[in-house]
């Protein structure tokens, strides 16, 4: 909703800007220019992103939806977390093996639908769990292979948002070559009278004009939009590392889904009040 009211404004300024000075808006429509700097631009970020394209498609919708996650989504895994802690430390980690083999048919994963459904974070949770069940027991030693997971995902997000930017970036270049081959074409056409020569002059100058706006007005918040929306859902995870790091550091489950609070921004932290109410809930 906010992308398009700030495209609304964008748009109604620069041209509603244009008009009101007098100008006409059937001159700036010059669409060879736009096939120059448009084609030029999809298929350089082509050629430069081949690895990448799939997910930068898919950037298309994160900068439409936002963030995946919103404040809900994060009460529920601080649930899940818990449900998770207390049945460690009530019957070891070993009860957890069956769980997080088959987390489909978990009875305890079933609780919370939306959880069960982010196939993603099932499987990164259910990984570090396993690794209890297998025995391991060094908490730093988790932690820092946590980090280079997480590092690994925050170079994939920002490989997508560094070539959206990058896209970005080309654009006004490429709005500078069709209007230099507008200039080219108008020279060619010299000896043709001024008001000729000056519809022609007026065209080239779109394509500066056009690869500027486009640039910065449409496709630069786009990529700032995704960059931004990647970091707040990175939060996701590590809201489960906090939690599962201070469990096997041999807190309480209570005090370690604390620790997973903690880790979340304002935005999207519920209080310690609302989270106890939500433990009560739980189901036992």
């Amino acid at each position: 909703m906010f992308a398009i009211i700030g495209y609304v404004v964008v748009t109604a300024s620069v041209l509603g800007g244009y008009m009101a000075g007098g100008g006409h808006l059937d001159v700036l429509w010059m669409p060879f220019e736009f096939v120059i700097i448009f084609g030029g631009a999809i298929g350089a970020f082509v050629a430069g992103n081949a690895a990448h394209l799939k997910r930068s498609m898919s950037a298309l919708g994160t900068f439409i939806k936002g963030p995946s996650y919103k404040p809900e989504d994060y009460m529920e895994l601080l649930g899940v977390l818990y449900s998770v802690f207390k049945l460690a430390k009530s019957k070891g980690d070993l009860a957890l093996e069956a769980h997080v083999e088959n987390p489909d048919e978990s009875a305890l994963f079933q609780n919370f639908p939306s959880f069960i459904e982010d196939h993603h974070a099932v499987e990164f949770l259910c990984d570090y769990l396993r690794m209890l069940t297998l025995g391991t027991s060094n908490a730093h030693e988790v932690a820092e292979v946590i980090d280079t997971e997480l590092g690994l995902h925050h170079d994939e997000d920002h490989a997508v948002a560094a070539a959206l930017q990058g896209l970005a970036d080309a654009t006004p270049a490429l709005g500078i070559v069709a209007a230099v081959l507008g200039v080219i074409h108008t020279m060619g056409s010299i000896t043709e009278p001024p008001e000729v020569l000056g519809h022609l002059i007026g065209g080239a100058l779109v394509g500066t004009f056009a690869g500027i706006l486009i640039a910065y007005g449409f496709l630069a918040p786009i990529a700032q939009s995704v960059g931004t929306s990647f970091d707040a859902d990175s939060k996701y995870l590590t809201c489960i590392k906090a939690g599962l790091i201070a469990h096997m550091q041999g807190y309480a489950p209570q005090v370690s889904v604390e620790f997973a609070r903690k880790s979340l921004s304002g935005g999207v932290r519920p209080t310690f009040a609302e989270v106890e109410e939500m433990i009560g809930e739980l189901p036992s």
